[in-house]
């Protein structure tokens, strides 16, 4: 049977071409309920992108919630296997509060997660289907994927200070890439101005891969950081192996001022941008010490993709289609 394609909105066309390449890739669709018990996201607020949460009492008098995420149900209902690979990738609705419009909204959301052994070589797969997930999505716009490296960032913040207040702000500052105020609170913390030097070179690091590497390895030697460095080369390495057309034309790009959380976030982050969208559409990393506060010893890494923001690049012949349709 065929069908006619213009009748697909641009966001259901996009959603068939996801499905198409994860599973290609191996991973397997998965499925879950509308709701958890509230507990798993009153435990987890820092890992939410809001603390609002869409809650209700069931029949039995527990308290329940419209689930404002995914990974978090993930793992929760996954079996440990640290010494299996399990592929998954998702197509869900998500309830959670709009930056654009401070409201609740029922948010489009898919992305996949990579689960158990995740080695560096899982991860650099997982990084290269984020990239084409993203030219999936942009269609004929220009896209870019930020990577960075939360470890690396961590470890020299930590070198600088004793103080947890003052590691929790210069990691913020890093973030808003805000040079001035981290070389202030150097200043009146009595961090060494070598130290501070360190983190600010860091921070100006921006670039595709292969010319950012070697500032990157100058800058951490010496440093705690010199061990993680070596293992995001690695990681890298097999992004780029012999034959992948990852990064082409510029799209991989090294950012160390991306952050998240370090009690549930380690190693490579990512987020991902489309030319005409001021905010991310593809958000992921690895996420190892959330499996460890939830008592899992797999690794694991993965993202998401937010098909409600691709609404800002406007409407194509499909979409008024059927709108033209519905109005007759």
């Amino acid at each position: 049977m065929q069908y006619d394609q213009s009748v697909l909105t641009s966001t259901e066309r996009r959603v068939f071409a996801l499905r198409t390449l994860y599973s290609r890739a191996g991973y397997r669709s998965y499925r879950m309920r509308k709701f958890e018990d509230y507990d798993l996201y009153s435990r987890n607020k820092d890992f939410l992108l809001s603390d609002r949460v869409i809650t209700f009492t069931d029949t039995n008098g527990k308290l329940k919630a419209l689930k404002p995420d995914v990974t978090l149900s993930i793992v929760r209902n996954y079996k440990d296997r640290p010494d299996e690979l399990v592929k998954l990738f998702y197509d869900e609705n998500v309830y959670r509060v709009s930056e654009r419009t401070n409201s609740f909204r029922e948010i489009m959301q898919m992305g996949l997660e990579c689960i158990g052994a995740a080695d560096n070589e899982a991860a650099a797969e997982v990084i290269r289907l984020a990239e084409q997930s993203l030219a999936i999505v942009a269609e004929e716009h220009d896209y870019v994927l930020r990577i960075s490296d939360i470890d690396v960032l961590t470890f020299i913040v930590e070198d600088m200070t004793d103080s947890k207040a003052t590691r929790s702000e210069l990691l913020k500052l890093a973030g808003e890439k805000n040079i001035h105020e981290i070389e202030r609170l150097c200043g009146q913390s009595d961090i060494p101005a070598g130290k501070c030097r360190t983190l600010t070179a860091l921070l100006g690091l921006y670039g595709e891969p292969e010319q950012v590497m070697s500032q990157l390895r100058e800058i951490c030697r010496g440093t705690a950081a010199e061990d993680e460095v070596s293992e995001l080369q690695d990681v890298l390495d097999h992004i780029f192996c012999e034959g992948s057309d990852a990064g082409r034309e510029g799209r991989i790009i090294l950012d160390f001022s991306i952050i998240g959380d370090t009690s549930y976030y380690n190693g490579m982050a990512f987020e991902g941008y489309i030319d005409g969208i001021p905010e991310c559409v593809l958000v992921g990393g690895r996420y190892d010490r959330l499996m460890r506060r939830m008592k899992k010893k797999s690794r694991a890494i993965g993202f998401a993709v937010y098909l409600d923001t691709l609404g800002l690049l406007g409407r194509t012949a499909g979409d008024q289609a059927i709108e033209s349709f519905f109005s007759r």
